[in-house]
């Protein structure tokens, strides 16, 4: 498995984990529990990556560090 970061968050409104993984654009889940989140967030990412290899999309290549945002 590629070594992108997952943030995961407790979303209140909807009373679920939210799973995002912020260098595939577009890529997240969501459970109702920390792990289920997670667990979903790895399937989505393996879909995304798919996905991108299959239409020849550029895959980017994990920073390995925290990313940091402004």
């Amino acid at each position: 498995m590629n070594k992108y970061e997952i943030i995961i968050y407790w979303d209140s409104t909807d009373s679920i984990y939210i799973a995002e993984v912020p260098e595939l654009s577009g890529c997240m889940a969501h459970g109702k529990t920390y792990d289920d989140a997670l667990e979903n967030a790895k399937n989505a990412m393996e879909l995304w990556l798919d996905t991108a290899k299959e239409f020849g999309d550029p895959i980017p290549e994990p920073k390995g560090e925290r990313l940091v945002f402004a």
